[in-house]
């Protein structure tokens, strides 16, 4: 019995002399972490780096949304036999009038995808809208690709297939008509898309277009004068 007294009061010291050591060298962070001065486990200004995050990475995330229109295997020719790759083709849009369509190849498909969405982000293009839909009638045209869009009125909805309809989503615009007359190919449907979209111009009023017509006209009596 004498012996498990000398034990116990023998651990109960060592334990005593641990407690004091660590609170002389790590008193704050175990204070902090105990609950005293009421921080609640954070660390005090100036004592140390914080946890890491990148916010900007973050805000593009959220920013920008991402489909995934195609995903292929693609092989290549060397020497030593062949080579098999990825390729994919993404769309990101923000659903505001930004939209972009990239293309990346990588040995994963992870890979190929995070170059296409940085390929796109590069890419980017504006589409103007008037009442939720496109302003004008557009045709276009791009090697064996036709696409056609027509505006629609409010609550139409999106009339469209496939790549097109993935594309107009992304952009934002709510009410179309769209017809593929051409290729079924995915890239070069979304590649002409993309051309047409860029293609449509901003309609002016026409308050605005009769001041301009008016100046004009000032402009020319003047000159004959």
């Amino acid at each position: 019995m004498s012996e498990d007294k000398k034990t116990n009061t023998s651990t109960a010291s060592d334990k005593g002399a641990a407690n004091v050591v660590a609170k002389s060298l790590y008193g704050s962070q175990n204070g902090s972490q105990n609950g005293q001065g009421g921080q609640g486990g954070q660390r005090k200004p100036g004592g140390g780096r914080g946890p890491r995050r990148d916010d900007r990475r973050d805000k593009e995330k959220d920013e920008f949304e991402q489909r995934i229109l195609e995903v292929a295997r693609v092989t290549r020719v060397m020497a030593g036999g062949k080579r098999m790759n990825f390729r994919a083709c993404v769309a990101i849009g923000d659903k505001k009038g930004n939209v972009g369509v990239g293309l990346g190849k990588g040995a994963d498909v992870t890979m190929a995808v995070n170059k296409a969405v940085n390929r796109a982000k590069k890419t980017m293009i504006n589409v103007p809208m008037v009442n939720e839909t496109i302003p004008h009638e557009i045709k276009q045209k791009m090697g064996a690709a036709l696409i056609l869009f027509k505006p629609a009125k409010k609550g139409r909805g999106v009339i469209a297939g496939g790549v097109a309809r993935i594309i107009l989503e992304l952009a934002g615009v709510s009410n179309v008509t769209s017809k593929t007359l051409g290729s079924n190919n995915k890239i070069n449907n979304a590649r002409c898309t993309i051309a047409a979209l860029a293609g449509l111009h901003r309609s002016e009023p026409k308050e605005a277009k009769d001041a301009t017509a008016e100046t004009d006209k000032k402009e020319i009596t003047k000159e004959d004068k």
